[in-house]
Formats: structure tokens, sequence, C-alpha cells
């Protein structure tokens, strides 16, 4: 019981969960470009049909629209407990973040599409996601001593960019409108909501509530799936609506689930790219807009709109008070080490990926390597100056305590 203890521990925690992302990817890369890579990409795409129905998906399919809606879920519970009772809570505490995040989701669609082109504008959503599990393990690998404000500014932008991404997958990739299963979605999510609500006191009642409500969660996933709007929106949806302290254990049971199989599942099965011949010649504007637009987008958006909140609101800052929140003593080099980590895209822009070139292999395999070799930019440099602002942060202790 203790060696499982101590690995459900090691699987919910943030410096797990940066480190099996890349270690996926990396794997998945050379599984590609090997003997095996071939048969490999081909299971992928074989058809896996429901025993006893007519329900069909890919292998790959199974994994980016079945699989990671329990992401998805996990994101919803924490994005409501930092509208509700987090750190944007409050028009005031959001606003720095909220501007930054917008900021940071316009300027790398811009880059895209000044190198890529109108041809692939389709693209665009890639590179405007950050990956919040991956930035937050990778300030927990580096960042010992970081000043709090640091973390809390970056999950706030994170929560923040995330909603944008789950607003452009409900509405940019919505494909075959059915208007049926959309309401039998909606049916599906209000009892979900209403037997989430009920207040149970026996066990064998709770029991049946558990079973029922992963048997609505089931019945909307499949009617959303329908529908023709992404999958993954009906695992925002349940944890939206589930009643918050029902929402936080599910999110803390799936949690270890999700970060020591799903998403590094995910992250093998979307890095399965045969690498090009000929090296960076044989590689179109689609890989060169998404790998600038990541790093370089990020950084300047992020850091611009940080800094215009900032002169904004300057008196306020001033006081103590908004020193402690989200929005209060985040700027200078600390809003530019965020705004770097903030670049490492990741589980969404791969997802944006597959989505937006879903009829394009070759395109699809571009923007993987765009993805990959983006984020590996700011991986470098943003836990580079993570490092740095953690060292000074300590030095500047020890000054302090002597």
């Amino acid at each position: 019981m203790t060696r499982r203890r101590t690995l459900v521990t090691v699987f919910r925690s943030e410096r797990y969960s940066a480190i099996s992302l890349v270690a996926a990817a990396v794997l998945g890369l050379i599984v590609a470009n090997s003997v095996a890579g071939p048969g490999l990409i081909d299971l992928t795409h074989a058809p896996l049909r429901v025993p006893g129905t007519h329900f069909e998906l890919s292998v790959g399919h199974w994994v980016t629209d079945g699989l990671l809606a329990l992401f998805f879920f996990i994101v919803a519970v924490e994005l409501r407990h930092e509208l509700t009772r987090g750190e944007l809570n409050s028009p005031t505490r959001a606003l720095a973040p909220a501007v930054a995040a917008a900021a940071g989701v316009a300027l790398p669609a811009l880059v895209y599409l000044l190198i890529a082109g109108s041809d692939f504008a389709r693209g665009w959503p890639i590179p405007v996601a950050t990956d919040i599990a991956f930035a937050l393990g990778l300030i927990a690998l580096v960042g010992r001593g970081l000043p709090a404000n640091i973390r809390v500014f970056l999950l706030a932008l994170a929560v923040i960019d995330d909603l944008i991404a789950i607003v452009l997958i409900a509405v940019l990739f919505a494909h075959g409108f059915d208007v049926a299963s959309l309401v039998a979605a909606i049916g599906s999510v209000a009892l979900f909501y209403g037997v989430g609500c009920l207040r149970l006191t026996s066990r064998w009642t709770r029991t049946l509530r558990t079973l029922a409500l992963v048997v609505l969660a089931l019945a909307a996933w499949t009617a959303t799936y329908s529908s023709g709007i992404h999958a993954t929106i009906a695992g925002v949806a349940l944890g939206l609506v589930l009643r918050p302290s029902l929402a936080e254990k599910a999110a803390h049971a799936l949690q270890p689930v999700v970060n020591a199989a799903i998403l590094p599942l995910f992250a093998f099965v979307s890095s399965l790219v045969i690498l090009p011949r000929g090296g960076l010649d044989a590689l179109g504007p689609v890989f060169f807009a998404i790998a600038v637009a990541l790093p370089v987008g990020k950084i300047v958006g992020i850091t611009l709109g940080g800094w215009l909140v900032a002169r904004v609101t300057r008196p306020r800052l001033r006081s103590p008070a908004h020193h402690s929140g989200a929005s209060g003593g985040v700027r200078g080099a600390n809003l530019v080490t965020v705004s770097a980590v903030a670049g490492i895209g990741f589980t969404v822009s791969l997802l944006m990926n597959q989505l937006a070139f879903a009829d394009s292999p070759a395109l699809r395999d571009q923007g993987v390597l765009g993805v990959l070799a983006g984020s590996a930019v700011s991986i470098v440099v943003g836990g580079s100056l993570v490092a740095w602002r953690a060292r000074v942060a300590r030095l500047r202790a020890r000054h302090d305590a002597r």
C-alpha cells in the first residue's frame, strides 16, 4: 500500500507530467523512424468498434477524441475553481493575466499567418495554446525558490489560455453538425448536473449515483461526438456543471491516470511522424510558422500585454494588496520568464494541429514537428530564465536572512 501511494503521488506531480510528456514525444519520433514505424502508424489508423454497436473510431481517434476528454474534464474543474475561488475570482485580479493571455493568443496567430501565408491559414490556432501541465512542471523542475506570484500568474494566464482554446475548438472545428445529437448531448449534461446535485447519505445510494454519472458522461460524450462538435468539449461541459465537491474528488482521482497514461499516450501517438529526408529543406511553411510563432509570439505577446496593464494600472499596483495576487508584481524579467514558459504548446497545440490538418497527413506531420520544435525552444529558453530568476530569488532571500 505504501508503494502504491508513493506511485500515485509521483503520478500527480507536475514534474512527472513534464518529464513523461517529453519522453513519450521523443519515443514516438524514434519509433516512427524505425523499422516498426510504418506498421505502428497504420495501427493508429485501424478502426476499432465498440462491441455490440455500430460506433467505430480509429485507434488514434479513440485517444484524441475519447481519452483526452478526461484531461479536459480536469482542466474544466481547475478553470471553474480559479474563476470562483482562485486567482481569477474578481475582475481586478483577472485583468493582468486576461490581457496577457489575449495578447499571447493574438501575436502567435499573427506570426503564424505572416510566415505561413493564406494558403495554410487554417493552422493559425495551433500556436496559440499553452500546455498548463508542462509549463507548471517545468517550474517545479528548475524553479526552486522562485517567487510564488510568478507561478500564480502563469497558472492564471494558462487557465485563461485554455478557456480560449476550448472556445476555438468548439467554434472552429465543428463538422457535419447534427441538431438532434446536440440536443441529446445538452440533455445528458443537464441530467448529469441534476444527478450530481443529489445529496445522498447512504453508501449504496452514493455508489448508484456514481454509476449514473458515469453512464450519463458516456452518453454526453457519444452525443457530442455525433453532433459534429469535437468530443473533448463534453469533458469540459461535464467538469463545469458537476457540483464542486464531487468534481474536485473526481479530478483528484483521475489525475494520476491522466498524467501516467493518457497524456503520454496522446503525446506518443501524436509524435508518430516520419522525419522528411533532406533536413530543413524538406520542411514547408507550416513547420517554420509554428516553430517560430510558439516561442516568439508568446514572448512578444504576453510581455507586451503585461506591460500595457502595468502602465495603465501602475498607481494601484503600488498598493501591497495587489502584489500578492495574480496581477501584482510580475513585471520586467519575471514577466519575460512567464511569457517564455507559456510558449510550450504541446498537448493542446498537438490537438489543434490534428484538427486543423485532419485531411492533410503531410501538413499534419509538419505541424507536429513544428509544435515539438517550438515547444523545445520554449523549454530551453523558459527553463533557463526560470532557473536564473529562481537563483536570483534564493540569493536575495539569503541576503535578507543575513
